[in-house]
């Protein structure tokens, strides 16, 4: 949880090591995961803080978007922030991102 005075419990840091046998392997990513009022009828924001290269992934600001990215699209209640984060790495794993080129590590998005 990002701030402890959030009685909501909104705002979540999510940590992501990249999968074996892919660029991503070694890598530490961070994202940011934002509950709204309507959570868990409706899927969080989900953006990286850290800079990665994936087909689900907006260059521009590190957004996951939801129409690339199944699990968003396809929400259901019982999903957690962990599945979230299983299945971004899945995807990270996946035959079109596995070998995609992939910024310095360390780079960050910008915070919006």
């Amino acid at each position: 949880m990002d701030d402890s005075d959030d009685i909501f419990m909104r705002s979540w840091t999510g940590t992501i090591i990249g999968p074996h046998n892919s660029v991503h392997e070694g890598r530490i990513y961070q994202l940011k995961l934002f509950c709204d009022k309507d959570y868990p009828d409706k899927p969080p924001t989900v953006r990286f803080y850290s800079r990665i290269n994936m087909t689900c992934v907006n260059q521009d600001n590190g957004l996951v978007e939801p129409r690339h990215f199944s699990l968003l699209a396809n929400w259901k209640r019982e999903y957690t922030m962990e599945k979230i984060l299983t299945e971004l790495k899945r995807e990270m794993a996946s035959h079109h991102n596995k070998k995609l080129p992939q910024p310095p590590e360390g780079s960050t998005f910008p915070i919006s």
